[in-house]
């Protein structure tokens, strides 16, 4: 028979809440977040909820108003032709560290989740395109993502809420949620303990508990088993940075909760730190991480109950879709004193690439190596994945996406396909209806583009003129894409196959390539202009991405009940307790690692 869980409400952290120093509790009722996003705005408890609808800013755009994607160009044909990086890699101008691309994969794996359908939107493989590396795959089967039932257009369910709660930590079910405590696991989370489960101090495994069967699901494409790692989020796996911040905030989870008064209730410890860790995650958010990425919110007024917070279908399907920001590998910078020479050679053995110089070990994980490898985290140890993060530059925020993403090949017999994000980013804003690009950016309130060459800020539209090839077959040049000129951050010119280069220079511009696909700059797709777009000065982003992420941040930020500029028992839990949610990613890492704080940078999100 299954167990049903009894949630206990003898928990805290509310307006009034707070334990006398005699330890009795004020006489108001408690009220704490609920797991799902429920009863967050008081007069609309649905809005943000897990399971519900995406909001659309514009439109929904369908061939038959209904539901039928829209046709363009071929997905892969585009992705060859725009997102190719061929293997040179630009870094971040404004020194963006690689905590870039890990805290925003954590933040969306706390708001964000589509559904998945049963509707196959096969991507197809052109064997004859001279720009194919894989002219045997056989495609990329895409499945469209599962419908709101009765919606009409198309209407798309998000499986998260829409806050920044946490979730990741904590997961969205009851049932998850006593499984990562400490305590047993049946059904009534009231005799749980406080602290969360974390065996030799990182996250537990599948078989942890002796039955592996009876564990949280987690994302396992490789056949971890028993060893994957459980976290509140199934795809914690992924990758070792990811894997790293849940074990951090875990672990944070449990420092607060060993510095509270013994002679609390333990849901009361637990609740009590709970409500700390999503204070904290959204204050290094709207602190460190938006300002770090250039980009500014409205000053906050307070909670504002008329703010929808739920995520919007254009914001996940196309605004935080940041996929040229993952690195083809994870690299690292730490004291090489973390390990002896045996730890160091076994490191090797595996595949690292491990350089000692100086008392400094620099480690390079490949990304083979680096996905769905929980016990590598605990072998490089989790202080130096974190430290090492912030100690080489991001990726730049472009049109250029990375191998690791661009080019995974799966095979299955004698059958190959092969994965590629960018790809599937232009299907999957086809299948959820994403209007153009003008059309996007006229809905967030910005002008029209009058041509390719105003998109991307480049001098020219046209291919340059070359002897050998007849007008309109500069397209299907592979030396079109050829780097002629790479400079660094100075200015500098670099050569190629390097890490320094910043910005890049090509055989023909992105512009060219961009009408000799679409022709018409109003028929451009939001996704591949929106990626195309020069950077607004003093941020990572383009016009039309930072309105996008501008407007997303604000309303879950105005429109949480619980947002932490508006919640009075953050104030009382620092007065009675001593307990402050206001740390920056640099001071939980020292707090929680054997990293001292002077070894990190002041903002781990950028290069000193």
């Amino acid at each position: 028979m299954r167990k049903r869980h009894r949630v206990t409400k003898a928990v805290v952290p509310a307006v009034a809440l707070v334990v006398l120093a005699s330890g009795t509790a004020s006489a108001t009722p408690p009220e704490y977040q609920s797991l799902d996003g429920s009863g967050n705005n008081r007069a609309h408890p649905e809005w943000g909820v897990a399971g519900s609808a995406y909001l659309r800013v514009a439109g929904a755009r369908y061939a038959d108003g209904l539901g039928v994607p829209v046709s363009g160009p071929n997905a892969r044909r585009i992705s060859n032709r725009i997102f190719n990086d061929t293997g040179q890699r630009l870094v971040s101008p404004r020194g963006m560290t690689q905590w870039t691309a890990t805290w925003g994969q954590f933040l969306d794996h706390t708001f964000g989740l589509r559904k998945d359908g049963t509707e196959i939107q096969p991507i197809p493989f052109d064997p004859a395109d001279p720009l194919e590396r894989f002219p045997r795959a056989t495609g990329l089967p895409v499945r469209r993502s599962a419908t709101v039932p009765g919606s009409g257009p198309r209407q798309q369910v998000n499986l998260l809420d829409s806050y920044l709660d946490a979730f990741a930590v904590y997961g969205g079910t009851a049932e998850r949620l006593e499984w990562l405590r400490e305590g047993p696991v049946d059904g009534d989370l009231g005799n749980n303990g406080a602290r969360l489960l974390l065996p030799g101090g990182m996250l537990p495994r599948r078989d942890e508990r002796g039955d592996k069967n009876s564990a949280p699901g987690m994302d396992d494409p490789i056949g971890l088993d028993g060893r994957a790692a459980v976290a509140g989020d199934h795809r914690a796996n992924e990758n070792i940075g990811l894997l790293s911040v849940q074990n951090l905030f875990a672990r944070e989870h449990n420092r607060i909760v060993d510095r509270l008064p013994r002679t609390l209730p333990e849901e009361t410890k637990f609740q009590i730190a709970r409500r700390v860790v999503i204070a904290t995650q959204q204050y290094i958010t709207y602190e460190e991480f938006l300002p770090s990425l250039g980009v500014r919110l409205a000053p906050y007024r307070g909670y504002n109950p008329q703010v929808n917070p739920t995520v919007g279908n254009e914001f996940a399907t196309v605004g935080y879709r940041a996929h040229s920001m993952l690195n083809g590998d994870l690299r690292f910078k730490t004291e090489a004193s973390h390990y002896s020479q045996a730890q160091l050679d076994a490191l090797r053995a595996k595949g690292l690439t491990v350089t000692v110089t100086g008392g400094l070990a620099e480690i390079k994980v490949p990304s083979e190596v680096a996905t769905f490898n929980p016990d590598l985290v605990t072998q490089l140890q989790l202080g130096p994945v974190l430290q090492g993060l912030g100690a080489y530059p991001q990726s730049a925020s472009d049109e250029q996406i990375g191998d690791l993403v661009r080019n995974i090949v799966l095979r299955r017999g004698d059958q190959m396909a092969v994965f590629d994000i960018g790809a599937i980013d232009i299907e999957r804003g086809r299948d959820h209806g994403m209007p153009t690009y003008q059309q996007l950016r006229q809905a967030y309130g910005l002008a029209p583009k009058a041509s390719f060459s105003a998109v991307t800020g480049e001098a020219t539209e046209t291919f340059p003129a070359d002897p050998e090839l007849t007008p309109g077959a500069e397209i299907e040049d592979p030396d079109a894409l050829d780097f002629v000129r790479l400079f660094d951050a100075a200015g500098n010119p670099v050569p190629p196959g390097g890490d320094t280069a910043v910005k890049g220079e090509r055989r023909t511009t992105l512009a060219a390539r961009l009408k000799a696909l679409y022709g018409d700059v109003n028929t451009l797709e939001a996704f591949p202009g929106l990626v195309s777009e020069k950077p607004v000065p003093g941020s990572e982003f383009g016009e039309l991405q930072l309105a996008i992420w501008k407007k997303q941040f604000e309303a879950m930020r105005d429109g949480d009940r619980f947002f932490y500029g508006n919640d009075p028992s953050l104030a009382a839990i620092k007065v009675l307790f001593g307990i402050d949610f206001r740390q920056n990613l640099g001071d939980v890492i020292a707090r929680n690692t054997d990293v001292a704080r002077g070894q990190l940078a002041a903002n781990v999100f950028r290069i000193p």
